[in-house]
């Protein structure tokens, strides 16, 4: 059996501009860091808060590793679920204000998990246009009828949910868009939901630890609840600077990925010392308001930067602040061109985004310094030249 069309389709994708390229990280994550042996001043981390090389969450990680070593050893119905993983999930119950929280090995199979545990064939499942592609993916593996409403639309919504008589249905949208780095319409969607007796799930991999009261995210932001959004999904990866996910709602809905859900079922727990270092990390990260006050106000510096260099940037408030370039060759040059300074940006391009719609993902962080931010306007003003 030949490759020799795999092949083909690799050749093309170089020919449009698409292939990508794994770059190595020879630092910790930071501002400064060093790929490839290079260093760069970095603006396309999810590190949002800085927390993901704070001596406290390293120092945790390293005590639990003494105590409980590395591998989590099972899954968590076998031998898996250690006292961290436990405090872990009842810290981000009580921190989300629902009755439990359930852990999951990454964010994707927390979707997947979730999605796959509460439809089947006889039910349906609406989502945004521009969810996440784990999102998209937990919706067709379900079997469920899978449909796609307008971006932050709720009567393209409303008008999806009208037609439709299947035994449940399921909203599901990200509560920050992790590519354009809009909020979701959370109240609007969530009164149609609940006119047509719909459940609503949000994954807020992007708003936990960015907004709301103390960091809880896009519900809180909203003041809504575990009636309005009755699955919530995060991720330990970005803001909280560990890794893991969590699904977070009543007793029944955790109880009932804890019986159904394949992908808790069926793996390894995450390593309890990442449990034990996110528990120092859900502390920080409630506690020091300032991150997310110097966010802000590092957000509204690059806004205005970009507005006086004429750079078109999309409507969002949050750390993820693209900047529209259009075709993937030119996205890929301006990247190009900013590594030429110093500066590490990832072009980002189809498919991962529309045909046409090639960026410059610029995320912020609060680590960064404003003068970190100045450098990096001056370089975008020589690298449009």
């Amino acid at each position: 059996m030949s490759f020799n069309d795999l092949q083909a389709e690799l050749a093309q994708r170089k020919t449009d501009d698409l292939y990508r390229v794994r770059r190595v990280l020879e630092s910790a994550q930071a501002p400064q860091v060093r790929v490839d042996g290079r260093d760069y001043l970095a603006f396309c981390s999810n590190d949002y808060l800085g927390l993901a090389n704070h001596p406290e969450v390293v120092a945790a990680l390293k005590s639990a590793a003494d105590r409980y070593g590395v591998g989590g050893g099972g899954p968590h119905l076998v031998t898996g679920h250690s006292l961290p993983h436990h405090q872990l999930e009842e810290a981000l119950a009580e921190f989300t204000g629902r009755e439990r929280a359930i852990l999951f090995s990454t964010g994707y199979m927390a979707n997947i998990g979730a999605v796959n545990a509460l439809l089947d064939k006889r039910d349906a499942v609406f989502q945004d246009r521009l969810n996440h592609a784990s999102l998209l993916d937990a919706g067709l593996l379900s079997g469920a009828r899978f449909q796609r409403y307008l971006h932050n639309d709720p009567d393209s919504l409303d008008g999806r949910l009208a037609k439709s008589e299947t035994r449940r249905k399921l909203v599901v949208t990200d509560g920050v868009f992790s590519m354009d780095g809009d909020i979701a319409e959370l109240p609007a969607l969530c009164r149609t939901a609940a006119k047509h007796q719909a459940w609503v799930m949000v994954d807020d991999a992007h708003g936990f630890g960015c907004i709301g009261r103390g960091g809880r995210g896009s519900v809180d932001h909203f003041g809504l609840g575990n009636d309005d959004v009755q699955v919530l999904v995060g991720t330990l990866g970005k803001a909280f600077g560990t890794a893991g996910a969590f699904v977070a709602g009543s007793e029944t809905l955790i109880e009932t990925l804890v019986q159904f859900a394949r992908t808790y079922i069926y793996t390894t727990s995450m390593p309890p010392a990442v449990a034990a270092a996110t528990l120092t990390s859900l502390k920080l990260l409630e506690r020091e308001e300032w991150r997310r006050e110097k966010l802000t106000a590092l957000i509204g510096r690059f806004r205005d930067g970009c507005s006086q260099l004429g750079l078109e940037l999309m409507d969002s408030p949050t750390p993820i602040q693209p900047i529209m370039v259009g075709e993937s060759d030119r996205a890929l040059a301006i990247s190009a061109a900013l590594e030429q300074q110093g500066i590490f940006i990832s072009a980002i391009r189809p498919p991962t985004v529309a045909q046409g719609s090639a960026r410059l993902r610029v995320t912020l962080s609060a680590s960064h310094s404003e003068q970190q931010v100045d450098r990096l306007l001056d370089a975008l003003e020589i690298a449009g030249r």
